[in-house]
């Protein structure tokens, strides 16, 4: 196989590597702002909630003192109804007790119904304290994680990179030039691999000779059908394996 054959195929193993790389870069802040967004929207849940609770108790406070204030009214009442004079006095007293009365059973039904609502209140938040100290740990331990690993992705993204440079400094600028050209048209992919006489990226038949042409390889050859490089990967027989000889080609991935 020719050297610019070669350094080809390595040259788009690197570069499939470096994309991958990139692209875990690239969605690791991503993944970071989702679980970030998640916990800040189960925060104000909390907060709304706990709000809920503070209200809710609140007003049981304010109904427990407007009964008591109703209770003093009617204690007022009761003892000038023994210093009235005429039954009308008597009976207008009377008349206002009874409304005292009647908007003390309006407090107090109201401060069950307010006791009702605050016990699920008071339950959802003990649950989402807890569950959120839990989340928090978690983001933490992600963000952390992440952070790590993008390091590590970076350092292995410039080893890449350097390895790539070095690949591309020894091949001759005329199949440089056209393996970047492929690469930008074909969405990544410059170098295919033929098998069972065809091209394994857009699937066309070879010619014959072209076929035979490649299996020499003592020449780079592009597709004729789709313009990609083109390279013939030797199949190796039982016997090489049985006496672990090396094939002539670097087996990569197709392309397809």
């Amino acid at each position: 196989m020719v050297p610019d054959l070669r350094l080809a195929i390595q040259l788009q193993d690197l570069d499939r590597h470096i994309g991958q790389l990139q692209h875990e870069i690239a969605s690791l802040p991503k993944h970071i702002a989702v679980i970030e967004k998640t916990l800040e929207s189960h925060i104000r849940k909390l907060e709304a909630d706990r709000a809920a609770l503070v209200a809710n108790q609140r007003e049981r406070k304010h109904l427990e003192s407007d009964i008591q204030v109703q209770e003093q009214r009617i204690s007022k009442l009761r003892d000038q109804m023994l210093q009235a004079k005429t039954n009308e006095q008597y009976a207008a007293f009377g008349h206002e007790i009874e409304f005292c009365e009647k908007e003390i059973r309006k407090a107090e039904d109201r401060i069950l119904d307010r006791m009702a609502e605050s016990e699920p209140l008071e339950q959802n938040v003990r649950a989402a304290e807890a569950a959120l100290n839990s989340e928090k740990q978690q983001v933490e331990t992600e963000k952390q994680a992440a952070r790590q690993r993008t390091a590590e992705d970076k350092k292995q993204l410039n080893k890449l990179r350097a390895e790539r440079e070095q690949a591309a400094a020894g091949m001759s600028p005329a199949i440089l030039s056209a393996y970047e050209r492929i690469r930008r048209t074909r969405k990544g992919i410059a170098v295919a691999e033929a098998v069972d006489g065809g091209c394994s990226a857009c699937h066309m038949a070879l010619r014959l000779q072209f076929f035979q042409d490649l299996r020499m390889g003592d020449s780079v050859l592009f597709c004729e059908s789709c313009g990609r490089i083109m390279y013939y990967n030797p199949p190796v027989e039982f016997e090489d394996l049985g006496s672990g000889a090396n094939p002539e080609a670097q087996p990569v991935e197709d392309g397809r």
